[in-house]
């Protein structure tokens, strides 16, 4: 079908509640949505795109048809969502793990009835509580309800092999009652195991409270030995919750969510029980686009609480989802009472929020490799500016001077968002003289820099993707101009710095201030690159300082040519290294007689000025030669051009 015919058959639909699927040409679904009015929702896909996502947009470039389920209210619609995302697993929805991945507890139908784990719903008769997190995990909380009741856990099967053999290990463990022994009563055992369903269904406080009626009643009756029996069973199930991850979600009775997008997603579930956590739930899951939180949310919860039997009392959201009545509705109807979804916005329920946020974080970047952050970093770079796509080459720019003399620059470069510092080059600006000019040195760097790469100079190779200013709208024009005289398209962005001088915001050249803080990884990317290239631009320019105060220093000591002043500077690295050095190890450099010369240069006893005649102006105070109080070392592989 084409565009308009989709338009019109979008328009075509009534005002009511339902389900839509999008397919493609081969009839495959590629998304599943739900609506309180089709109409509206449909047709919204088939208007103009500007304000669609990108997401959207390629979405809707596939879909060759649809077709639409009409439900009675919106937390039906929800639930049959549920259902076909499950069905069909669209890729443009998002997914969390298939139910492949998560048994069921069965319990058996007979005389004796057992638990056993299962992928998967029949028709069979039994009765089935889950779906659970992994196996390991379901095995392990099935082994705790069992020792907590006494039930047996073995191979064997009643009735048929009560009495044949001696109990097993677990009998004289104290973790089985040794249901295999003649004699046992086949209505406790029953019971026992009503008792354990109660534990699946997630009413321990309520068995509990049950358990210790009755050891009441049997104390009362002088029945001891009943009593301590009892309140050891009690105080087993009470244990329950916090010895396994699976019980703690069956003992909960509220859910915190907390969720995270960066690299690779996750979200975080904490249970809590009566106020204290009892145990947590994790997983990682892919975004098909650029779903906010509300959405993700919205998907999520759904495929999460809509397949499970057990239900905590509150559900805890960071984010309005936009169907929280309907998600609370559909969950009341499955549960048979009321279970209360939403949004806290302030006091302790607002601060387990970010508990649960903080969960989520650690877990996503515990399984996301340092590479895939960089990836998705540059990935989001490349959406907040706009680039075409992610830049592999960024190189950034700064200006570093004394005064009017030692001014220089550094180029820095950052390749797939690693430091490249082979690739690092500094410039000692030549034809800006008198008072400092940022922008007139900004624009001799960058001229060096392109014509070194027109001549083919493969240190100035290849060309960058992204050119990155130290300064705002002026460096940023500055450079715009100077690759346009070289023939060159490059995305050009100032760095722009807050009062305490950090990267707060990228500009273009014709003023637009792009915002970076809105966004942690970017802001830290272009943070270290300012920071870096500010740090190569200083330390070449205190090198700079320190070589010609020292040789300036050393002008006026016969026998200390060219050679000798950079052995000197080599060894000791400052005017004050020099002359606090003893006369053997200065000799050690540059030899007996020149060493005699230097350390008398800066140990001579220094001559009284004649008096001055009346009347005469004394002469002003010399201030000497700057010192360097410590020896900063240049960066290994830049190099001066």
């Amino acid at each position: 079908m084409t565009k308009d015919e989709l338009r019109e058959k979008a328009n075509d639909l009534p005002l009511k509640p339902g389900v839509y699927l999008m397919m493609d040409k081969t009839g495959k679904v590629i998304y599943v949505g739900k609506a309180k009015k089709l109409k509206n929702r449909v047709s919204q896909y088939f208007q103009d795109s500007a304000s669609h996502t990108l997401k959207t947009r390629r979405m809707v470039s596939e879909v060759d048809h649809f077709d639409t389920i009409f439900v009675s209210s919106e937390w039906e619609a929800l639930v049959l969502e549920n259902s076909l995302i499950k069905r069909h697993m669209p890729r443009y929805n998002i997914l969390l793990k298939d139910d492949k991945g998560y048994p069921f507890v069965r319990v058996s139908k007979a005389a004796y009835p057992r638990f056993s784990m299962v992928n998967r719903l029949t028709g069979d008769g039994a009765r089935y509580f889950g779906p659970f997190g992994g196996r390991s995990e379901t095995r392990q909380a099935l082994d705790a309800v069992c020792a907590a009741l006494k039930l047996p856990t073995c191979n064997r099967r009643f009735p048929k092999d009560i009495g044949a053999e001696r109990p097993c290990l677990n009998y004289h463990m104290g973790r089985c009652d040794g249901w295999c022994r003649p004699g046992m009563d086949e209505a406790d055992y029953r019971a026992r195991m009503e008792q354990a369903e109660q534990l699946l269904e997630g009413r321990s406080r309520q068995l509990v409270r049950e358990i210790t009626e009755e050891m009441t009643r049997e104390a009362e009756a002088l029945h001891f030995e009943r009593a301590a029996v009892l309140r050891d069973r009690a105080n087993a199930i009470g244990a329950l919750g916090k010895k396994q991850t699976v019980i703690a979600g069956l003992c909960a009775d509220t859910d915190i969510w907390g969720i995270y997008k960066g690299a690779k997603c996750c979200y975080a579930v904490l249970h809590m029980e009566s106020g204290n956590l009892a145990g947590r739930e994790t997983e990682i899951f892919a975004v098909p686009g650029d779903e906010s939180e509300g959405e993700m949310l919205a998907a999520i919860t759904a495929q999460y609480y809509l397949p499970r039997a057990l239900l905590p009392h509150e559900i805890l959201l960071p984010a309005e989802t936009g169907s929280c009545e309907e998600l609370s509705e559909a969950l009341t109807q499955r549960a048979g009472r009321k279970v209360w979804v939403h949004v806290p916005q302030r006091g302790e329920k607002a601060e387990l929020l970010t508990l649960a946020r903080k969960n989520a974080a650690e877990e996503a970047e515990r399984a996301t490799s340092r590479e895939e952050r960089r990836n998705q970093t540059l990935v989001l770079l490349a959406k907040l500016t706009g680039l075409p796509q992610p830049p592999g080459r960024m190189e950034s720019y700064d200006i570093s001077n004394t005064g009017s003399s030692e001014i220089v620059s550094s180029m820095v470069v950052y390749q797939e968002g690693r430091p490249l510092k082979s690739a690092y080059r500094r410039f000692q600006i030549r034809d800006v003289t008198g008072h400092p000019d940022d922008y007139a040195s900004m624009r001799e760097t960058l001229r060096r820099r392109f014509q070194r790469a027109a001549d083919g100079d493969e240190k100035f190779l290849p060309l960058p993707d992204v050119l990155l200013i130290d300064g705002g709208q002026v460096h940023a024009d500055t450079a715009r101009q100077v690759t346009e005289e070289f023939g060159l398209s490059i995305p050009i962005f100032g760095m722009v710095k807050d009062d305490r001088h950090r990267t707060r915001a990228l500009v273009t050249p014709e003023g637009r201030e792009i915002g970076i803080q809105v966004n942690q990884a970017v802001f830290s990317l272009i943070g270290q690159i300012q920071e870096e290239t500010h740090r190569f631009a200083i330390t070449y320019n205190r090198s700079a300082h320190r070589k010609n105060a020292l040789r300036s220093a050393l002008d006026e000591v016969p026998g200390v040519g060219p050679k000798r002043r950079e052995a000197l500077r080599r060894k000791f690295g400052s005017v004050k290294a020099i002359r606090e050095a003893p006369l053997e190890e200065l000799a050690a450099v540059i030899g007996p007689a020149a060493a005699e010369k230097t350390f008398l240069h800066f140990h001579a006893p220094a001559q009284p000025d004649p008096a001055p005649e009346d009347g005469a102006d004394l002469p002003e105070e010399e201030t000497g030669f700057p010192e360097e109080d410590a020896d900063i070392p240049e960066d290994g592989g830049g190099e001066a051009d």
